[in-house]
């Protein structure tokens, strides 16, 4: 399966997690009528739920034989794109929620979870491809001795030819 598949099947199941969370959130605790900037706030916290769920699958699925022994490194630009990401989300639900005035639970999911999951769907690929996970970036994980040197009794040299 290629590298776009399988970051398409993870950005499904995060896409589901950011969708079901956003709605619920929305319709509740953060409905506008509610609170002001409720949509944001909805999408913040669906966003940064998907992120979590995404990060384990982009790592251990997606870009596994890229990943870096430096998880912690890895994690920190994982999520620092990944935020980017969720600003190009956010962008768009807030030009068209409150400039252009399309304040229903449709035209907040189409602006969120269509245009901006779209746009910042190729930046995270791109970045996470070519940075996160580049395969030049890997920690290269050291040759098992092989050859007459592995295979010598223990105190015996033997010579190299």
């Amino acid at each position: 399966m290629s590298q776009v598949a399988k970051f398409g099947a993870v950005g499904l199941v995060g896409f589901a997690v950011d969708v079901t969370v956003f709605n619920l959130l929305r319709t509740t605790v953060f409905d506008p009528q509610l609170v002001h900037a409720g949509p944001i706030y909805a999408k913040v916290v669906s966003t940064i739920l998907a992120i979590f769920a995404n990060w384990v699958g982009n790592r251990y699925w997606t870009f596994g034989k890229n990943r870096q022994e430096r998880t912690l490194r890895e994690g920190i630009e994982f999520f620092a794109v990944s935020l980017v990401g969720m600003g190009i989300g956010l962008a768009c639900l807030w030009v068209s929620h409150y400039v252009l005035g399309y304040t229903s639970v449709v035209a907040d999911n189409i602006s969120s979870n269509v245009i901006g999951l779209l746009l910042g769907a190729i930046f995270r690929f791109v970045l996470y491809r070519y940075w996160v996970f580049a395969p030049h970036r890997r920690t290269p994980v050291p040759a098992p001795v092989t050859g007459s040197l592995a295979t010598a009794p223990r105190g015996h040299l033997v010579s190299e030819r």
